[in-house]
């Protein structure tokens, strides 16, 4: 891993810029961008000119697709085969041959989500040169796999492997009586599977700070294993002596860390906070900024911060669409991780390792799951076989439905 990484290039260099991304579109089920939880894209957007493949690292296993392949693949970028819409600009479904990866028939082949920029988009070349150079160099289980691109005249395209379950965003907030929300013991499996891909990325084999993990950068596979997608706004760890990276102040409002949007100064512990709020909105089913709830809960973290380390208390935080699922020794480790990761101070806050190994002692225990009394299993017996009725109902028709992903991301916040 080391050596293909001793030739990365240096985010937001003259050259090879890797400042924002707009590979990032928008969950279909989400509707508008809710209370402030959005980027706010400023004058600083990078202009669309004309670049070479030259600024490609290279990989030998990305694929160099062309436009009328792409094209072909879905459809003409049919309408009726758009997955999200973003920033970036659309996500198309669409087929491949999974060996020689031309254009399939429907249904047949590899299914691929594309992301096709848009020219008159807030976002331009170097968030999609970003997503190729970051995606193409890093290979691991808990991140989205890129399996090529486009560059073709003004067309700029990714293709990836799609996501059949959307994103995290889309399960937690969408609501509807056709929805079940996530199981407990599913939030906690998702929020370890992402904490994994994000301590990868800090590792010595990458040594890559993520710079906007937030719950609509979490996509799910079928089997609800969590990767991390969009990597537009990733920047190259600090190096040597130094203790941070110096940057423009990127992300999405409300889940940057405050030392952060203060000074610029950039460290993995970013990704650490950026991660409790993460973590607190799947506690809670609450997103991180919501300016429809009440005056005071405006803000997740600021609201729930004084309850977390309360075993009274805590049951305020707690979705209350979880109906008890967990222990409450479970949701207090849980509640007290985010708490952790949350600290106003960056040195108080755990690395992304023992972030890991909390969540696996929480998966390895019993503490994921509650302990009913006799009389509530007996009544909860009958309840159980009618939400998985319900459930099947709903993954059934979740299936016929067009699939979701990521809203719009990576863009300036005003400081």
């Amino acid at each position: 891993m080391g050596s293909c990484w001793s030739a990365r290039v240096k985010a937001e260099s003259p050259f090879h810029s890797v400042s924002a991304s707009g590979a990032n579109s928008r969950y279909t089920g989400s509707g508008n961008d809710l209370s402030g939880s959005s980027s706010l894209v400023s004058a600083a957007s990078v202009p669309l000119t004309p670049r070479s493949e030259g600024e490609i690292l290279q990989s030998s296993n990305l694929k160099s697709f062309t436009f009328n392949e792409v094209r072909a693949a879905t459809r003409n970028f049919r309408p009726d085969s758009v997955l999200g819409e973003g920033g970036f600009g659309s996500v198309f479904k669409g087929w491949i041959d999974e060996h020689a990866f031309t254009a399939a028939r429907p249904g047949t082949g590899m299914v691929i989500a594309v992301k096709r920029l848009n020219p008159d988009g807030f976002q331009g070349h170097r968030e999609w040169l970003a997503e190729v150079n970051y995606l193409g160099q890093l290979y691991h289980p808990n991140l989205v796999k890129l399996i090529g691109y486009c560059l073709e005249e003004e067309h700029r395209l990714l293709v990836y492997e799609f996501m059949p379950r959307g994103s995290l965003e889309h399960h937690l907030f969408r609501r509807g009586s056709y929805f079940q929300p996530l199981s407990w013991n599913l939030r906690m499996k998702v929020a370890l599977g992402a904490a994994k891909g994000l301590a990868f990325l800090h590792s010595e084999a990458a040594k890559v700070i993520y710079r906007d993990f937030k719950t609509s950068n979490v996509l799910l596979d079928s089997n609800y294993n969590a990767k991390l997608s969009d990597f537009g706004l990733a920047k190259d760890g600090p190096t040597g002596d130094k203790s941070h990276v110096s940057t423009r102040v990127m992300g999405t409002y409300g889940y940057a860390a405050p030392e952060y949007m203060q000074t610029g100064h950039l460290t993995p512990k970013s990704d650490v906070y950026s991660f409790g709020v993460v973590l607190l909105e799947m506690l809670s089913g609450r997103r991180a900024v919501d300016k429809n709830r009440p005056n005071g809960e405006h803000n997740l973290v600021e609201w729930a911060r004084p309850h977390l380390n309360s075993k009274r208390r805590i049951f305020r935080v707690l979705d209350t669409r979880l109906e008890g699922q967990y222990s409450l020794n479970g949701a207090q480790k849980a509640a007290l991780l985010a708490l952790q990761c949350l600290s106003s101070e960056a040195k108080y806050r755990p690395s992304m390792d023992q972030v890991v190994q909390t969540l696996e002692e929480l998966q390895d225990t019993r503490d994921t799951t509650s302990r009913r009394s006799p009389q509530t299993s007996r009544n909860g017996n009958h309840q159980n076989a009618s939400a998985q009725r319900s459930r099947r109902k709903s993954l059934q028709e979740g299936a016929n439905a067009r699939a979701a992903y990521p809203r719009p991301s990576a863009s300036p916040h005003h400081t």
